[in-house]
């Protein structure tokens, strides 16, 4: 859970996230190439969902897909727009 719980027309909603975060570092000490090294680290946070507590009583609400959906539309939108760019360069295809 992430965040206070949301109070709003006699329901409760607490939210529920996911997330991760990963470090690392790495050296290198060689007579030919030299000395080196690096850190680097990250992390995410995703809503998964949410409890709802209301006059029905407690449920679990997922969240279905919202983002992975739009990054899709996203990933398609691109892929069309770079293939009738290609196509355009090529010569295959008109603009419209």
């Amino acid at each position: 859970m992430l965040g206070d719980p949301i109070e709003k027309n006699g329901s409760t909603i607490i939210p529920i996230v996911s997330y991760g975060f990963g470090f690392g570092a790495g050296g290198t000490d060689s007579p030919k190439s030299g000395n080196g090294g690096g850190t680097g680290g990250g992390g995410g946070i995703k809503p998964i969902g949410a409890i709802i507590l209301d006059e029905k009583g407690a449920r679990v609400e997922a969240i279905k897909g919202a983002m992975s959906g739009l990054t899709e539309v996203l990933g398609d939108a691109a892929a069309h727009a770079l293939e009738a760019q290609s196509k355009r360069a090529n010569g295959t295809e008109k603009e419209t």
